[in-house]
Parts: structure tokens; C-alpha cells; sequence
């Protein structure tokens, strides 16, 4: 019995190889990596002592380094079990629970006949690349040469030309002998009952093949070369071959790069062709994209088959944003245990095929780097625009959170999102009455209620007044040992903006690193773009009294006078308006190397922190022992990066226009 590709394709990807392999072999535990999908066992295949023998739950295949055997789910049935191949199928079918097809003669004649639309497909392919290099394609191959592709990256996308002409195509495959029928069935025609003469679908533009999961091209997208073209890019229609919501440009190559002896971590969703093409010349050969439409379940549940978190890379400006919210939407009811999303949001205003262009692929997988989880995106969404100073309106917040994460199916995901929420929110409110002051909503005064009386004082973070939580923790904030939560800066956030804010030269200096940092403050986050507005609105004859004004009339005053007294109580004077400008710049770059650093961290820890809880699940004493020892040499790096943001007022006495015993005057 023959089966179709699709088929087989669909049950390996529903069962993971080692439930397969697992029930013949005992895997061993110091090698093996259960979160990772890597196991390691004595091959059963030949007698041996030490384990040699492999299987990548991400590939799906095995390989044993001591006798040399390799397969997939099938082969090793058939090998090591003595299966048929029809027997292995109905096996791995049976793990899958998907029934496998009885055979029928119309599906044998549907699969011929999609065979024989794939050739003529594949002609048109090549039909288009012969054109990109007449005289007719002069244009299309100086517009490919404009965006800095190379030949070679031409060739391996199989990119090419449709002439202008109404029947250049259509004629071509005729005098090939492609029947008319099946010319209109791949969508390279426009045909119908209102229309007398079919037509070639794609005229001048630039052509790029999409292939299906097996390398077979199933539809085209074209780029416009002319300006009055109705749409910049058209895709094929839907066809036998082509369902556009089920197919992801450049798959088949981005899985396979995740499946190379040197794989990539995971596969990265961008916007577009030109995106995937440039990043693969750039050396990231693990993109895909979307063909044109926001992202679909079926694209999501694509690409969960071979990653367990994908990366989605939005640009950096509004619409991006709303691109990302939109994607969170989509697959908060679909998360499964070990299955998520993260989100890489680029810079404003620029895409992927930018940010190589100049120096290669470094400035992209710095991007990558700082991707932000899944939950971190709901809170974004849910909490970034609005204000939640009353009772009625954080209870309000409150319900919309748990209503969000109310719609995860699994159980478990959605037990461990509510919990989230919950801590989010506790931390959240808990420093409401602290960035009240800073983000200087009229809190002029502080106070305390000690015994039934209140004391008032008037300062800026915790003075004297405070209770005595704020002012425990401004007492830890000012020695640089802590770094607060959502809205209540941390001292090198406070740092950085402050610092900027005073000499608003270190913009023009370099702009685009000040642009992208990413405050963790609430209040910092809507104070950053006014920032930047200001910058670019009135360029290098931007002073610090302009800047003050406007923010002051964006209404961030307070929010200032808050962060300046926060500096001057921890005796920060390189950030303050009275240091020389090459201390300020010093002190900027120290306190954001420690942001970088501490965030990197973070990051490190809680990758650990999960990995430990995996393997405690898994009941891996060796492994828990390892992932410990690890979380305590982060814990001692986190400790000594915060012994060293405690004396970074040491900065600043090599201009010698400052010194800090004058720190304390007011500017």
C-alpha cells in the first residue's frame, strides 16, 4: 500500500521518536536531556558498554557514533523489529491515534494529479528565472542587486522574472504541451466564466518561489516593479497545491537548518520574502514568514512541530506592536506544556533585511537576544497604555488579566499563567504609592501613619515620612543592592534616563543604542518616547533646559524631580546636570553595560530555574545537582554585579570640573 508524503509526515510529527526508540532502550541519565528532546542509550542495534547511541526528538531521527546505523521512526521499526514498512506505519499511526487510510483509487489518481501540476509548476520556475537574465529582466536585476543580494542567493531561492506581456507565461507552457486545464489549475492564469480569454497572472514583477515541506513549488509571490501597480505583492490564488494560511515561506530550508549537524536554536518568523532572503545571506538560515496575512493557527501549529518556541520578529513601531498583541491573541488557547512564543520587536523603523545589511548578522541576533516571553507580551498588552490609580480600576485590571489567561485550554498552562498574573499584580500594586510620587501625579508630599497619626514631609522617594516598607526599600535602592519592580526604577534605570535627560548631547553621540533601552519602569517606558520625539524634532541644538520644558509640559516634571532626588540620595552625581559631560558619558556607559549585564542574568536565572523544575519532575538527581551548582554561580555573578553598582558613585574625577563633596548644591 502506498502512502502519501502528507501522511507520513503528519504521524511522525505527532510522535516523538524517542517514544518510539524508548520502549526497546534504557536511556541514560547523565547524557540525556529530557527538556531538550536528546537522548542518549547503548545502541540496541550492537552490544556495547557506554552509550553511543542518539536520538534528537527535533529531528526525528537516530544515529549510533559506535556501529554507524541511522534512521527515522520507520527504519527502526523495520530494522530492529523486523517490520514491514505498511506494518511500521500502522505502528506509529496507532502512537499517533490517527487511523491510517484504506486505500482509494481517487486518491491515487488526486496524488497523480497534483504530481503532474507540481512539474508545471516547476516549469514556470524556471521559466522565470530564464527571464531574470534577458534584457527584459534588466530592471528586476538591478532592483535584487539594489537590496544586496548576491548571485549565489539568487539561485538558491530560485528567484526570477515575469514579463510584462498578457500571455507570455500561458503561451509558453503551451507550446510545452501543458494542457490548458492544468495551467489554470496552478494559478498561473486569471480565468473564469466572465472572462473571454485567460491571462497571465503575474506580470513584471519579481518572482519568488514558495515550496511546499518536501521542496516541490506550489505557488508563486510576485514583487510589483512598477509604481502603479494595484498591489505591491501578489501571491497565487488557492489551488490544489496551495492553501496560503497552512504554508510558511522558506520551511523546508529553515528545518533543515534546525536539523544540521550545527542546528539552529529555533525558528524565527519575520514579515516577509525579502526578510527571510536577506537573513539567510546574512548566515540565520532558521526564518520563515507568513505569506502576506497575519500569522494562522495552522503557520503556529507549523511550526510547533519541529520547535517548541518560535520567535516572532515584529518591527519596533506601533503596527508592529499591534502585530504582536494580535499573535499573543492567537495562541494563548492553543499552549501546551513546553510549547510558547517569544517576541523579538525590532528597532523603530527597521526591518531584518536593515539591520544586515551593514554589519552582517550581530546587530539582528542582538535583537534575538533580548526576545521577550510570552507572559511578559500579556502583561504588555494588557497593562502598557492605561493608568490604574483607584481601587475600581486595578480591580478592573485585575478581571481583564483573568479573563485573558482564562482562555489557555490546558489545564496546567493556565494554572501556572493565573499564577503569574497574580505575582505580577501583587508587585504591581504593592509600588503604586511610590511611582505615585515619581511619575509626579500631584504627590507632593509623602506620609506615614504611625499609631493612628500621620507625619507629612515633603521630599521626593521615601524620606522621613514614608512607611516604613518604602523607606526600608529606598534605603536598599540608594545602596545599590536591589532592583525594584514595575514602577520603581532601579538606579541604573534611573541612571541612564537621567543621564540623557542632563545632556541630551549623548543623543547625537549615539542615538541609536539610547533609542532601543529597554526600561523594565513603567513610568520610564512612556517617559522614553517623549524623549526621543524631542531629540528628533529639534536635533543636535537640543539643550538640557529644552528638553526639561517640553517634558515638563508632556507632564513629566515630577517624574524628573523624583528621579533627581533618587540620584542625589545615592550620591550619583555623574547623572546630575552639574557633571562634566565625559563623566556623564562614563558613567551612561557604566550603568548601561550593568543593565545589559543584569538582564542577561535574569534571563540565565530563570532558563535554570525551569530546567531545574524539569528535571525535579523527572526525578534527575544528577542533573539537579549540575543545574544547582550553576544557579549559584549566577546568584554570586548577580551578587557581585550588585556590590558593583553599589560604588559606582566612584565615577567621575578625571575632568576635574566636578568633584563630589560639591555634589550636594543644587544645580
Amino acid at each position: 500500500m502506498r502512502f502519501s508524503n502528507d501522511f507520513l509526515d503528519d504521524i511522525r510529527d505527532r510522535v516523538p521518536i524517542s517514544a518510539v526508540i524508548g520502549s526497546r532502550v534504557a536511556w541514560d541519565r547523565k547524557k540525556t536531556n529530557v527538556s531538550r528532546g536528546d537522548y542518549w542509550a547503548c545502541c540496541p542495534f550492537h552490544g556495547e558498554k557506554s552509550p553511543s547511541f542518539h536520538c534528537e526528538d527535533r529531528k526525528g531521527r537516530y544515529h549510533c557514533f559506535g556501529c554507524g546505523v541511522s534512521g527515522d521512526h520507520f527504519r527502526f521499526l523495520t530494522d530492529l523489529e523486523g517490520l514491514s514498512f505498511p506494518e511500521a506505519v500502522e505502528r506509529i499511526a496507532d502512537m499517533a491515534g490517527v487511523a491510517v487510510p484504506k486505500a482509494d483509487p481517487r486518491q491515487v489518481e488526486r496524488e497523480r494529479e497534483r504530481t503532474g501540476l507540481s512539474d508545471v509548476m516547476d516549469m514556470a520556475t524556471q521559466f522565470f528565472q530564464d527571464q531574470l537574465q534577458t534584457a527584459s529582466g534588466a530592471r528586476a536585476r538591478a532592483y535584487l542587486r539594489e537590496r544586496g543580494l548576491s548571485g549565489r542567493t539568487i539561485e538558491t531561492f530560485r528567484l526570477g522574472y515575469a514579463p510584462e506581456g498578457r500571455n507570455v507565461l500561458k503561451e509558453y507552457l503551451a507550446g510545452k504541451g501543458v494542457a490548458k486545464e492544468q495551467i489554470e489549475a496552478c494559478g498561473l492564469v486569471v480565468h473564469g466564466p466572465d472572462i473571454p480569454v485567460s491571462y497571465d497572472r503575474f506580470r513584471d514583477r519579481i518572482m519568488f518561489p514558495i515550496l511546499s515541506s518536501r521542496d516541490r513549488v506550489i505557488a508563486f509571490g510576485g514583487r510589483a516593479l512598477s509604481a502603479d501597480a494595484p498591489a505591491k505583492y501578489l501571491n497565487s490564488n488557492e489551488t490544489e497545491l496551495f492553501h496560503k494560511g497552512q504554508v510558511l515561506y522558506n520551511f523546508s530550508r529553515a528545518r533543515r537548518a534546525l536539523q544540521g549537524a550545527e542546528g539552529a536554536e529555533t525558528l524565527i518568523a519575520v514579515e516577509g520574502y525579502m526578510d527571510v532572503i536577506a537573513l539567510h545571506q546574512a548566515g540565520v538560515e532558521n526564518a520563515v514568514a507568513p505569506l502576506g496575512t497575519a500569522l494562522t493557527e495552522n503557520q503556529l501549529e507549523l511550526m510547533w512541530k519541529i520547535t517548541p518556541q518560535p520567535v516572532l520578529c515584529f518591527d519596533g513601531d506601533g503596527a508592529g506592536q499591534r502585530a504582536a498583541f494580535r499573535a499573543v491573541d492567537l495562541a494563548l488557547p492553543h499552549l501546551k506544556p513546553g510549547k510558547s512564543l517569544r517576541f523579538a520587536l525590532l528597532p523603530d523603523g527597521k526591518d531584518p533585511d536593515d539591520l544586515v545589511k551593514q554589519d552582517g548578522r550581530a546587530p539582528f541576533d542582538k535583537v534575538l537576544s533580548e526576545a521577550r516571553a510570552l507572559d511578559e507580551m500579556v502583561w504588555m498588552k494588557e497593562v502598557g497604555q492605561g493608568r490604574y490609580e483607584t481601587p475600581e480600576q486595578r480591580a478592573e485590571l485585575e478581571a481583564r488579566l483573568k479573563q485573558v489567561v482564562g482562555v489557555i485550554a490546558d489545564e496546567n498552562v493556565r494554572r501556572h499563567y493565573q499564577q503569574n498574573v497574580r505575582d505580577r499584580l501583587y508587585r504591581y500594586f504593592q509600588g503604586a504609592a511610590f511611582a505615585g510620587q515619581a511619575a509626579g501625579r500631584g504627590f507632593e508630599r509623602a506620609g506615614s501613619f504611625r499609631g493612628g497619626q500621620r507625619t507629612g514631609q515633603k521630599g521626593g522617594f521615601a524620606r522621613g515620612g514614608a512607611t516604613a516598607t518604602t523607606a526600608a526599600s529606598d534605603r536598599l535602592t540608594r545602596s545599590g543592592l536591589v532592583s525594584r519592580s514595575y514602577d520603581q526604577p532601579s538606579l541604573r534605570e534611573s541612571v541612564l534616563a537621567l543621564t540623557v535627560i542632563n545632556h541630551p548631547q549623548l543623543m547625537q553621540e549615539d542615538y541609536d543604542e539610547i533609542a532601543v533601552i529597554d526600561y523594565d519602569n513603567r513610568d520610564l517606558q512612556r517617559l522614553w518616547p517623549a524623549v526621543l520625539t524631542a531629540v528628533a524634532e529639534s536635533g543636535a541644538r537640543l539643550t538640557r533646559e529644552e528638553l526639561f520644558l517640553r517634558l515638563e509640559t508632556a507632564g513629566f516634571g515630577g517624574l524628573i524631580k523624583a528621579l533627581d532626588q533618587q540620584i542625589r540620595n545615592a550620591r550619583l552625581w555623574t547623572a546630575t546636570a552639574v557633571a562634566a559631560l565625559e563623566d556623564a558619558r562614563e558613567g551612561y556607559r557604566q550603568a548601561l553595560s550593568l543593565s545589559k549585564r543584569a538582564k542577561a542574568l535574569k534571563r540565565q536565572k530563570a532558563e535554570l530555574e525551569r530546567e531545574i523544575a524539569e528535571a525535579i519532575e523527572t526525578e534527575d538527581a544528577a542533573r539537579i545537582d549540575g543545574l544547582m551548582a550553576v544557579l549559584q554561580e549566577v546568584h554570586l555573578e548577580i551578587a557581585r554585579m550588585e556590590n558593583q553598582e553599589a560604588i559606582i558613585d566612584g565615577f567621575g574625577v578625571m575632568s576635574g570640573r566636578v568633584k563630589g563633596p560639591a555634589y550636594g548644591q543644587n544645580s
